[in-house]
């Protein structure tokens, strides 16, 4: 039985608790939050002991689920996995560049599975193009949220495009050869909209938009590739294949198209979409990686990774307003 802790009590960190409590061979052995009318809360309608002191709650598991804020990472981090405890930490990874250099290091010198919460990756609207053969050569995404306080201590990168630069990371198997970026800062202190396009080497082209002041939700990425689109709505869960036909798509919707090469066939494709609790999914994978040593899916590299584009972004939009 894995016994774990939690680091986090908020609005995300009570969808982790409903959730471990679902999942087998793990053991809730207790809480570590300094709010106490969230505190207080937790306690009564999760029957879950309250630790006062972080520490003592690490000592006293194996693993430990972190959902503070941004700012609190770093630390719980480092001490978790210097206790050799095994780390999921929601994303951002950490705060800073410099934090995240050092809990990459400290995992690698250590014996412990660390997972970032890109929870995107177990996306069912995602899972579904997992057997694809994906070459993207052009990339659009848009992930619009209407605004809410709740996490605007980091800016609209860190908080809701990081989400879109790791999948497209995962996607896009070359590295980045340039980066452009606009953003503003309308309701925070931090950029809420912007607009990046990231060139890689391999010839890809990725435009993102990212906005936390927008008067409708969306979250969607359209792939394009030699043959074929593909077109992944996170939000709705839903996702669109249209390809030249294969001897494979024999069940597949498909009309002639007359091109100035000839006729071409082309299949219209809804693939199945499983019926997946992300964030279940996500702890899941981070027991099992525990339990049956394999590597976890979002690691701590994949997160540091995603952190250094964000903050690449972040500068670009930096000097551009000093320049402006």
């Amino acid at each position: 039985m894995l016994k774990l802790g939690i680091f986090g009590v908020g609005h995300l960190g009570k969808f982790h608790l409903n959730n471990w409590k679902e999942i087998s061979d793990v053991e809730l052995v207790g809480f570590y939050d300094p709010d106490d009318v969230s505190a207080q809360d937790v306690s009564e309608k999760y029957q879950l002991p309250r630790f006062l002191d972080a520490e003592r709650l690490m000592e006293a598991c194996d693993a430990v689920d972190i959902i503070a804020p941004t700012p609190f990472h770093f630390e719980l981090c480092e001490k978790a996995i210097k206790k050799g405890k095994h780390v999921f930490v929601e994303k951002p990874l950490a705060n800073s560049m410099e934090e995240a250099r050092i809990l990459v290091k400290l995992v690698k010198e250590s014996n412990v599975k660390m997972q970032v919460g890109h929870v995107e990756r177990f996306n069912p609207a995602y899972l579904a193009v997992q057997d694809l053969e994906l070459s993207p050569m052009f990339i659009e995404v848009h992930r619009l949220a209407q605004f809410n306080p709740r996490g605007t201590e980091v800016s609209v990168i860190l908080d809701l495009m990081i989400h879109d630069i790791d999948i497209i990371l995962n996607l896009v198997k070359s590295e980045v050869k340039s980066i452009s970026a606009s953003g503003v800062a309308v309701m925070t202190d931090t950029p809420d909209i912007a607009n990046v396009r990231i060139e890689f080497n391999n010839g890809c082209v990725v435009n993102l938009t990212s906005s936390r002041i927008s008067m409708k939700r969306m979250r969607k990425m359209r792939v394009f590739q030699k043959d074929a689109y593909i077109g992944i709505d996170f939000l709705n869960k839903k996702t669109e294949i249209i390809k030249l036909k294969t001897p494979k798509d024999l069940e597949a919707f498909s009309f002639d198209l007359d091109t100035p090469h000839g006729k071409k066939t082309i299949a219209i494709l809804n693939p199945v979409i499983p019926e997946v609790n992300a964030i279940k999914m996500e702890l899941e994978k981070f027991r099992d990686a525990i339990v049956h040593n394999t590597p976890v899916i979002v690691s701590e590299v994949d997160g540091y990774r995603a952190m250094d584009i964000a903050h690449q972004i972040l500068h670009k939009i930096k000097n551009a307003t000093i320049n402006t």
